[in-house]
């Protein structure tokens, strides 16, 4: 207990003195919005049973040749999410980020492997968010026939969720009329256009030579795919990794606080405030 409030107290002192916020952020940030967190295959069968059933693993759905394969079972799976991520509220921690940004001289930037959009639905400016997998509310050409990349505003998917199954027509391409796809990055994945990203990486890399004094706040971002860990610790040494389960970091890299992202930025929030005097 003692050490987690010393990794508060840090966290405190960082966030006071910064002039700049680097979120980083995985799949773990939305478990307080009500988001699914895909840990397994059991975290996909059991908010997909229809999967589960067919004994579908994360790997195989989340994949370009499924969309081959059987376009309206994978449509059926990123068009329930589609839905979700639309319908979803926030919680109060992107909130709190949005905050503490706004009190630094350089704002925030925000670097997520998450394909949910949720931190535009927080009010995040699109041009201060990388999303390093791309986007489900953007689609591409499943071939691709061309380098599009275009908003998924006028989809409205219909889907039977029992079944994991698009019913009604399937999305295409307006250039060729073939099947579209998600501008996600998908496991062996050779399809994926990279153009919406790689322009807000670059965006993300100007800004950093921006800033002197960063600290980076990683929230939600897990081992097993170590993407965003990774670039956090490259951001060293204010490094402020909160996580419930896989807290570990290199000292000389930052800090680590056990607890989910919401709870854990309220009680820094809380501390900030009272230090700050308000």
């Amino acid at each position: 207990m003692k050490e987690q409030q010393l990794a508060m107290e840090q966290a405190v002192a960082w966030l006071r003195e910064a002039d700049g916020l680097l979120v980083t952020a995985g799949a773990g940030i939305g478990v307080d919005s009500g988001l699914p967190d895909f840990r397994g295959n059991e975290g996909l069968w059991s908010a997909y049973p229809a999967l589960g059933a067919a004994r579908i693993g994360f790997e195989s759905i989340a994949n370009p040749a499924s969309f081959s394969q059987d376009p309206a079972l994978a449509w059926g799976f990123y068009g329930h999410r589609l839905k979700l991520y639309r319908e979803v509220v926030p919680h109060e921690g992107f909130a709190i980020l949005r905050r503490w940004g706004q009190r630094m001289p350089n704002g925030a930037f925000v670097r997520t492997s998450n394909v949910d959009g949720q931190f535009q639905r927080a009010g995040f400016a699109e041009q201060t968010i990388a999303e390093c997998h791309g986007s489900l509310h953007h689609m591409q050409c499943a071939l691709p026939c061309c380098s599009r990349i275009w908003p998924a505003t006028d989809f409205e998917p219909q889907v039977d969720d029992k079944a994991c199954r698009l019913l009604g027509p399937l999305p295409r391409c307006p250039e060729c009329g073939g099947l579209a796809r998600p501008n996600v990055l998908m496991f062996y994945d050779a399809a994926w256009l990279s153009r919406r990203t790689d322009l807000q990486e670059e965006r993300l890399r100007r800004w950093i030579g921006t800033v002197g004094r960063m600290v980076t706040v990683e929230l939600g971002a897990g081992t097993a795919l170590p993407t965003i860990r990774r670039f956090s610790e490259r951001h060293r040494p204010r490094v402020i990794r909160i996580n419930p389960r896989e807290p570990q970091i290199d000292p000389a890299n930052g800090i680590g606080i056990q607890g989910g992202a919401l709870e854990t930025l309220v009680a820094l929030d809380q501390a900030l405030d009272s230090r700050i005097g308000k």
